[in-house]
Protein backbone atom coordinates (compact mmCIF):
# COMPACT_ATOMS: atom_id res chain seq x y z
CA UNK A 1 0.00 0.00 0.00
CA UNK A 2 1.11 3.27 -1.41
CA UNK A 3 2.20 6.11 1.82
CA UNK A 4 -0.81 8.29 1.55
CA UNK A 5 0.45 12.56 1.12
CA UNK A 6 1.40 14.49 3.66
CA UNK A 7 -1.62 16.30 5.12
CA UNK A 8 -1.07 20.15 4.08
CA UNK A 9 -1.08 23.22 6.07
CA UNK A 10 -3.74 26.09 5.06
CA UNK A 11 -1.42 28.31 7.16
CA UNK A 12 1.76 27.08 5.72
CA UNK A 13 2.90 26.63 9.33
CA UNK A 14 4.22 23.21 10.20
CA UNK A 15 5.10 21.41 13.54
CA UNK A 16 8.28 19.27 12.18
CA UNK A 17 9.42 16.39 14.02
CA UNK A 18 12.77 14.43 12.59
CA UNK A 19 13.76 11.04 14.31
CA UNK A 20 17.06 9.09 14.45
CA UNK A 21 16.89 5.64 12.27
CA UNK A 22 15.80 3.25 14.22
CA UNK A 23 15.72 5.21 17.28
CA UNK A 24 19.42 6.45 17.38
CA UNK A 25 20.78 8.99 18.73
CA UNK A 26 21.16 11.37 16.53
CA UNK A 27 23.19 14.18 18.64
CA UNK A 28 26.09 12.35 20.52
CA UNK A 29 27.75 15.93 22.25
CA UNK A 30 27.23 19.47 21.87
CA UNK A 31 29.36 19.76 19.60
CA UNK A 32 27.02 18.34 17.46
CA UNK A 33 24.10 20.35 18.58
CA UNK A 34 25.85 23.49 18.31
CA UNK A 35 26.50 21.88 14.51
CA UNK A 36 22.78 21.24 13.85
CA UNK A 37 21.24 24.74 15.25
CA UNK A 38 24.09 26.59 13.41
CA UNK A 39 23.01 24.22 10.18
CA UNK A 40 19.37 25.55 10.69
CA UNK A 41 20.45 28.87 11.03
CA UNK A 42 22.03 28.95 7.85
CA UNK A 43 19.00 26.68 6.08
CA UNK A 44 17.00 29.75 7.67
CA UNK A 45 18.97 32.37 5.79
CA UNK A 46 18.91 30.69 2.59
CA UNK A 47 15.24 29.37 2.33
CA UNK A 48 13.44 32.54 4.58
CA UNK A 49 11.28 30.46 6.35
CA UNK A 50 9.92 31.89 9.52
CA UNK A 51 11.21 29.95 12.44
CA UNK A 52 9.37 29.97 15.65
CA UNK A 53 11.20 27.39 17.94
CA UNK A 54 13.05 24.33 18.50
CA UNK A 55 14.22 21.92 20.77
CA UNK A 56 16.80 19.18 20.15
CA UNK A 57 16.79 15.87 22.16
CA UNK A 58 19.32 13.16 21.90
CA UNK A 59 17.72 10.98 19.11
CA UNK A 60 14.82 13.63 17.76
CA UNK A 61 14.29 17.33 17.01
CA UNK A 62 10.88 19.28 16.91
CA UNK A 63 10.65 22.39 14.81
CA UNK A 64 7.99 25.12 14.34
CA UNK A 65 8.16 26.97 11.32
CA UNK A 66 6.16 28.47 8.34
CA UNK A 67 7.04 27.18 5.13
CA UNK A 68 8.79 29.38 2.70
CA UNK A 69 8.99 26.82 0.03
CA UNK A 70 7.63 23.34 0.09
CA UNK A 71 8.20 22.01 3.71
CA UNK A 72 10.19 18.46 2.33
CA UNK A 73 12.53 20.73 0.74
CA UNK A 74 13.24 23.16 3.56
CA UNK A 75 13.43 19.87 5.66
CA UNK A 76 16.41 18.69 3.36
CA UNK A 77 17.96 21.86 3.53
CA UNK A 78 18.08 21.44 7.55
CA UNK A 79 19.64 17.90 7.48
CA UNK A 80 21.72 17.00 4.35
CA UNK A 81 25.26 19.36 5.55
CA UNK A 82 24.36 17.69 9.07
CA UNK A 83 24.19 14.32 7.89
CA UNK A 84 27.20 14.60 5.38
CA UNK A 85 29.34 16.73 8.95
CA UNK A 86 28.06 13.41 11.39
CA UNK A 87 28.59 11.00 9.79
CA UNK A 88 32.23 11.79 8.46
CA UNK A 89 33.03 13.20 12.36
CA UNK A 90 31.68 9.41 13.65
CA UNK A 91 32.99 7.56 10.37
CA UNK A 92 29.65 6.23 9.65
CA UNK A 93 27.61 5.97 6.19
CA UNK A 94 23.91 6.09 5.14
CA UNK A 95 20.99 7.47 6.47
CA UNK A 96 20.97 9.04 9.83
CA UNK A 97 17.27 10.29 9.94
CA UNK A 98 14.43 8.20 9.05
CA UNK A 99 13.23 8.53 5.57
CA UNK A 100 10.09 10.22 6.03
CA UNK A 101 9.82 13.03 8.60
CA UNK A 102 6.93 13.94 10.88
CA UNK A 103 4.33 16.71 10.72
CA UNK A 104 1.35 18.38 11.63
CA UNK A 105 -0.70 21.47 10.29
CA UNK A 106 -0.78 24.48 12.63
CA UNK A 107 -3.49 26.39 11.28
CA UNK A 108 -3.87 29.00 14.43
CA UNK A 109 -1.79 31.29 16.64
CA UNK A 110 -3.59 30.11 19.72
CA UNK A 111 -2.30 26.30 18.56
CA UNK A 112 1.17 27.82 17.46
CA UNK A 113 1.39 28.72 21.26
CA UNK A 114 0.58 25.59 22.60
CA UNK A 115 2.59 23.58 20.07
CA UNK A 116 5.69 25.82 21.23
CA UNK A 117 5.03 25.82 24.82
CA UNK A 118 5.03 21.33 24.37
CA UNK A 119 8.43 22.00 22.32
CA UNK A 120 9.84 24.36 25.31
CA UNK A 121 8.83 21.29 27.78
CA UNK A 122 10.21 18.28 26.07
CA UNK A 123 13.38 18.13 28.06
CA UNK A 124 10.99 18.72 31.21
CA UNK A 125 9.33 15.97 30.70
CA UNK A 126 12.17 13.57 29.38
CA UNK A 127 13.55 14.16 32.87
CA UNK A 128 16.58 16.20 31.69
CA UNK A 129 16.18 19.59 33.40
CA UNK A 130 13.74 21.14 35.67
CA UNK A 131 12.73 23.99 34.01
CA UNK A 132 12.43 25.14 30.47
CA UNK A 133 14.72 27.64 30.43
CA UNK A 134 17.51 25.64 31.86
CA UNK A 135 17.35 23.89 28.93
CA UNK A 136 20.65 24.96 26.44
CA UNK A 137 19.16 23.44 23.77
CA UNK A 138 15.72 25.12 22.30
CA UNK A 139 14.74 28.22 21.65
CA UNK A 140 13.30 29.14 24.67
CA UNK A 141 16.67 31.10 24.91
CA UNK A 142 16.09 32.55 22.09
CA UNK A 143 13.09 34.67 23.27
CA UNK A 144 14.81 35.39 26.19
CA UNK A 145 17.37 37.43 24.27
CA UNK A 146 14.66 38.70 22.59
CA UNK A 147 12.85 40.39 25.99
CA UNK A 148 16.79 41.76 26.29
CA UNK A 149 17.04 43.53 22.96
CA UNK A 150 19.74 41.03 21.83
CA UNK A 151 19.53 39.61 18.05
CA UNK A 152 17.77 35.92 17.72
CA UNK A 153 17.80 33.60 15.22
CA UNK A 154 13.57 32.78 16.00
CA UNK A 155 10.91 34.99 14.73
CA UNK A 156 9.19 35.76 18.11
CA UNK A 157 6.79 38.70 16.53
CA UNK A 158 3.78 36.48 17.42
CA UNK A 159 4.35 34.73 20.49
CA UNK A 160 5.62 38.53 21.98
CA UNK A 161 2.01 39.96 20.61
CA UNK A 162 0.21 37.18 23.08
CA UNK A 163 3.02 37.86 26.08
CA UNK A 164 4.41 41.00 25.50
CA UNK A 165 6.15 40.71 29.35
CA UNK A 166 9.01 38.20 29.62
CA UNK A 167 7.42 37.01 33.06
CA UNK A 168 3.89 36.32 30.55
CA UNK A 169 6.02 34.26 28.49
CA UNK A 170 7.29 32.50 31.34
CA UNK A 171 4.12 31.65 33.23
CA UNK A 172 2.36 30.03 30.06
CA UNK A 173 6.01 27.97 28.92
CA UNK A 174 5.94 26.64 32.63
CA UNK A 175 2.12 26.08 33.03
CA UNK A 176 1.74 22.14 33.28
CA UNK A 177 -0.02 21.04 30.08
CA UNK A 178 -1.60 17.73 28.67
CA UNK A 179 -1.56 18.75 25.11
CA UNK A 180 -2.14 17.00 22.69
CA UNK A 181 0.10 17.25 19.86
CA UNK A 182 2.61 15.37 17.71
CA UNK A 183 4.71 13.83 20.02
CA UNK A 184 7.55 11.32 19.95
CA UNK A 185 6.50 8.10 21.32
CA UNK A 186 8.96 5.35 23.36
CA UNK A 187 7.27 2.90 25.07
CA UNK A 188 4.03 4.01 25.68
CA UNK A 189 0.61 3.03 24.72
CA UNK A 190 -1.64 5.23 22.62
CA UNK A 191 -5.25 4.97 23.20
CA UNK A 192 -7.69 5.03 20.01
CA UNK A 193 -7.96 8.65 19.21
CA UNK A 194 -4.17 9.00 19.44
CA UNK A 195 -3.60 6.01 17.12
CA UNK A 196 -6.18 7.40 14.53
CA UNK A 197 -4.26 10.50 14.90
CA UNK A 198 -0.83 8.66 14.25
CA UNK A 199 -2.46 7.09 11.79
CA UNK A 200 -3.48 10.63 9.96
CA UNK A 201 -0.47 12.09 10.58
CA UNK A 202 2.41 9.58 10.50
CA UNK A 203 1.12 7.26 7.28
CA UNK A 204 -1.05 9.53 5.71
CA UNK A 205 -4.37 8.43 6.31
CA UNK A 206 -7.52 10.54 6.60
CA UNK A 207 -10.59 8.07 5.88
CA UNK A 208 -9.67 4.88 6.72
CA UNK A 209 -13.48 4.06 5.42
CA UNK A 210 -12.07 4.47 2.57
CA UNK A 211 -9.39 1.87 2.11
CA UNK A 212 -10.35 -1.51 1.67
CA UNK A 213 -10.01 -4.65 3.62
CA UNK A 214 -6.66 -5.69 1.90
CA UNK A 215 -5.00 -2.47 2.15
CA UNK A 216 -6.27 -2.21 5.89
CA UNK A 217 -4.51 -5.36 6.29
CA UNK A 218 -1.43 -4.21 4.96
CA UNK A 219 -1.82 -1.01 7.42
CA UNK A 220 -2.35 -2.94 10.30
CA UNK A 221 1.11 -4.88 9.50
CA UNK A 222 3.06 -2.00 9.22
CA UNK A 223 1.21 -0.35 12.63
CA UNK A 224 2.43 -3.50 14.57
CA UNK A 225 5.66 -3.25 13.61
CA UNK A 226 6.26 0.11 14.01
CA UNK A 227 3.71 1.40 17.35
CA UNK A 228 3.06 0.32 20.46
CA UNK A 229 -0.25 -1.60 20.10
CA UNK A 230 -2.18 -4.22 20.16
CA UNK A 231 -4.12 -6.41 17.65
CA UNK A 232 -7.27 -6.10 19.94
CA UNK A 233 -6.65 -2.53 19.17
CA UNK A 234 -6.26 -2.15 15.39
CA UNK A 235 -9.27 -4.77 15.04
CA UNK A 236 -11.30 -1.82 16.57
CA UNK A 237 -9.77 1.41 15.16
CA UNK A 238 -9.06 -0.03 11.65
CA UNK A 239 -12.78 -1.92 11.82
CA UNK A 240 -11.15 -5.43 11.13
CA UNK A 241 -11.81 -9.09 12.43
CA UNK A 242 -9.42 -9.65 15.09
CA UNK A 243 -8.52 -12.88 12.68
CA UNK A 244 -7.72 -10.74 9.87
CA UNK A 245 -5.26 -8.64 11.53
CA UNK A 246 -3.53 -11.60 13.45
CA UNK A 247 -2.79 -13.57 10.19
CA UNK A 248 -1.70 -10.14 8.39
CA UNK A 249 1.23 -9.52 11.26
CA UNK A 250 2.10 -12.74 10.48
CA UNK A 251 3.12 -11.93 6.70
CA UNK A 252 5.68 -10.26 4.46
CA UNK A 253 4.63 -7.13 4.19
CA UNK A 254 3.79 -7.41 0.72
CA UNK A 255 2.01 -10.81 0.75
CA UNK A 256 -1.51 -10.81 1.83
CA UNK A 257 -3.95 -14.06 0.70
CA UNK A 258 -6.35 -13.09 -1.89
CA UNK A 259 -9.11 -13.70 0.99
CA UNK A 260 -8.46 -10.41 2.50
CA UNK A 261 -9.68 -8.63 -0.24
Amino acid sequence: MARGPRTRSESGVYHVMLRGLDKRDIFLDDEDRIRFIDGLGKAKEKSEFELYGYCLMDNHVHILLKESEDIGTIVKRITVGYIGWHNQKYERTGHLFQNRFRSEPVETEGYLLTVLRYIHQNPVKAGLTRKPQDYRWSSYGDYMKIYSSSEAMIDGAIPLAYFPSRGSFEEFMVTESEDDVLEYRTNSNPNDESLKKIIKLEYGINNLESLSRNDKARLAYRIYKKENTSIRQLSRVLGLGKTIVENAIKKDAGTFQTSYE
